[in-house]
């Protein structure tokens, strides 16, 4: 099932928690809703559940309009960060609960709620702890079997509200990892809500970056990391560097390095930004070609196959380190020490102009 929001607003006294935010989800597909705290991204959620009620907008689920439609009338399954299962009840009669509260005109039969919880514990790998009760789980037995008392229903749209942020990391980076499968298996139109950026990138379709209760940027995981398309976007996923020069009718000199920049041929002497990753710096011992920066070894920390080295400029006063990531292999190579010189340049930027008064 396809969900389309258009021009949602939602305001919370004097604050704005969306503004004018419209957005297509397409059926079968997992979408992330990704941005800080207070960006929007848990309303929008709430709103296209029928938990919340724009000030402003629509709601369309395949094409048919939502919005005033009660939240049980959406056939939605929701799932929360804190689980939300009833402590008094068994792990089989929490997943069955949402059946068997239904009307008694749509209630399955007794044995066919049976078969469906048996079958949806199995497929989250809980049926072997049926008789079980919520306190006797870890937190990641318990977010499956919330998963499963959310698709007990059938939803159409599966819902999922950080669904992994009160676990440790560890059981987080299994989890969504069996989200994933299990999504490619069902094939149902799910989004959830997180700020942990690996999270949306490992696991989504489609991210969409959220900012002041207005979408940012929308794209595959590579998109967006690849290509951002906002400073915003830049510096909220993943490490980046900072350095600052000039543009005029597309060309651009940062920090000495002079560069085509013919998307921004219309640009007049205006002040720039050049964004540039960590891995996208190449660093050596001596100088190739022109335009290298002069740098020395600050800090250096080997985490696995990759080295992170902060540097500092010998010709700035600006003392911010740069950071570089390095193969261990590189690394090796390069010999490198606390206090050593290198030399920088930069692989790969993105330009972002800004206005100098």
């Amino acid at each position: 099932m396809s969900i389309e929001v258009r021009n949602l607003s939602k305001q919370f006294g004097s604050f704005a928690a969306l503004r004018d935010v419209s957005l297509e989800v397409h059926s079968g597909e997992l979408l992330a809703l990704l941005g800080p705290s207070g960006s929007g991204k848990t309303t929008l959620l709430r709103v296209i559940a029928g938990l919340e009620a724009a000030d402003a907008g629509q709601v369309l689920f395949q094409g048919e309009d939502a919005t005033k439609h009660h939240v049980r009338d959406r056939q939605v399954g929701f799932v929360f960060q804190h689980y939300a299962l009833f402590r008094n009840m068994t792990i089989f009669e929490n997943v069955a609960f949402g059946l068997r509260v239904r009307p008694k005109s749509m209630r399955p039969a007794d044995t066919e709620i049976r078969d469906r919880v048996h079958n949806l514990l199995k497929l989250v790998q809980m049926d072997w702890l049926a008789d079980r009760h919520p306190h006797q789980l870890s937190g990641g037995q318990r977010q499956r079997v919330a998963l499963a008392r959310a698709l007990a229903v059938e939803p159409k749209v599966l819902l999922l509200d950080e669904p992994f942020g009160a676990l440790d990391a560890k059981v987080r980076k299994e989890l969504r990892s069996w989200l994933r499968r299990l999504h490619d298996d069902m094939q149902i139109t799910s989004v959830f809500v997180t700020h942990d950026q690996e999270e949306a990138l490992e696991v989504a379709d489609r991210v969409v970056v959220m900012n002041e209760g207005r979408i940012e940027q929308i794209g595959t995981p590579d998109e967006v990391y690849e290509q951002p398309a906002s400073p915003f976007v830049y510096e909220f996923l993943g490490k980046v560097n900072l350095f600052h020069g000039r543009l005029h009718q597309g060309r651009a000199w940062i920090d000495g390095i002079e560069v085509d920049a013919p998307e921004h041929t219309e640009a007049e002497d205006v002040g720039a930004v050049a964004y540039v990753r960590p891995h996208d710096i190449h660093i050596d011992r001596v100088i190739h070609g022109s335009g290298a920066l002069s740098a020395h070894v600050f800090h250096i920390l080997s985490i696995g196959p990759v080295v992170r080295l902060e540097l500092i400029r010998d010709d700035s006063n600006d003392k911010e380190p740069i950071q570089v990531e390095i193969s261990k292999e590189r690394f090796r190579e390069l010999r490198l020490v606390r206090g050593d010189q290198v030399f920088i340049k930069p692989s790969r930027f993105d330009l972002f102009p800004t206005q100098i008064h």
